[in-house]
């Protein structure tokens, strides 16, 4: 696979202006935070509570403004030009998600800030924090690759935002509805999940979790990565 730093700096450059100049997509950023803060006002919180600033990070930042910069390329018919230039598939997939992942370290690391959480188990939630980022990510290009528009692109990611980030609030019901117990699988139930082995020293069900969430990520990045390539030979 052919993968040149330079070309994905450029990209990486590329899309940190157009991140900049969009307020609509830039301003996201203030959300999680502002949900943190409030949180963090409250006093004795839950892990609920706590992570639920993290998984709205996820949904409303590396999905959302991953899907819009795609689509924002579609719309200005920029993304096939990249594809015609020397950049490689590679180039242009990694540089398209370098810039949401360094948003989403940085919202994630203010918001356990504010909150002032530290993981039980540090390592293993570090690993899980990086495989939900890799999977949001997949997820947001998907989205972004059948929009259009930015506006498109809004739409087409709330059900994702919806399903993935309040999942774990859907398992409160579950001693009255088992059926629900189908929402523990999901990333954003397992890194609550993760946290609570943690604390109780379950390092089979931490391994558990941390494969869970490692098949969530990488089928959706062969996913994205398939769908990438097989749109853009289409278009």
């Amino acid at each position: 696979m052919n993968v040149s730093v330079k070309r994905i700096q450029a990209i990486f450059v590329k899309d940190y202006k157009e991140f900049y100049r969009n307020y609509a997509i830039s301003t996201m950023v203030l959300m999680p935070l502002a949900l943190a803060f409030i949180y963090s006002m409250t006093g004795d919180m839950d892990l609920q509570s706590l992570f639920m600033p993290i998984n709205l990070t996820f949904a409303m930042i590396t999905a959302f403004i991953q899907s819009c910069l795609i689509a924002e390329e579609k719309e200005h018919n920029t993304l096939r030009s990249l594809l015609l230039s020397p950049a490689s598939i590679a180039d242009v997939l990694i540089g398209k998600s370098a810039l949401v992942f360094v948003i989403t370290v940085v919202v994630l690391g203010m918001c356990m800030w504010i909150l002032e959480f530290s993981p039980a188990n540090l390592a293993a939630m570090g690993v899980a924090l990086v495989l939900s980022t890799l999977f949001y990510l997949a997820m947001g290009l998907i989205v972004g690759l059948y929009t259009k528009t930015v506006m498109e692109a809004s739409v087409g990611i709330l059900p994702v935002m919806i399903v993935f980030s309040f999942g774990p609030l859907v398992l409160l019901f579950a001693d009255r509805y088992p059926v629900l117990e189908v929402f523990q699988w999901l990333p954003s139930a397992q890194l609550l999940l993760l946290e609570q082995y943690s604390v109780a020293g379950a390092t089979s069900d931490i391994v558990v979790s941390l494969v869970v969430l490692a098949v969530w990520a990488v089928v959706a990045v062969i996913v994205a990565a398939v769908l990438f390539k097989k749109r853009m030979s289409d278009e």
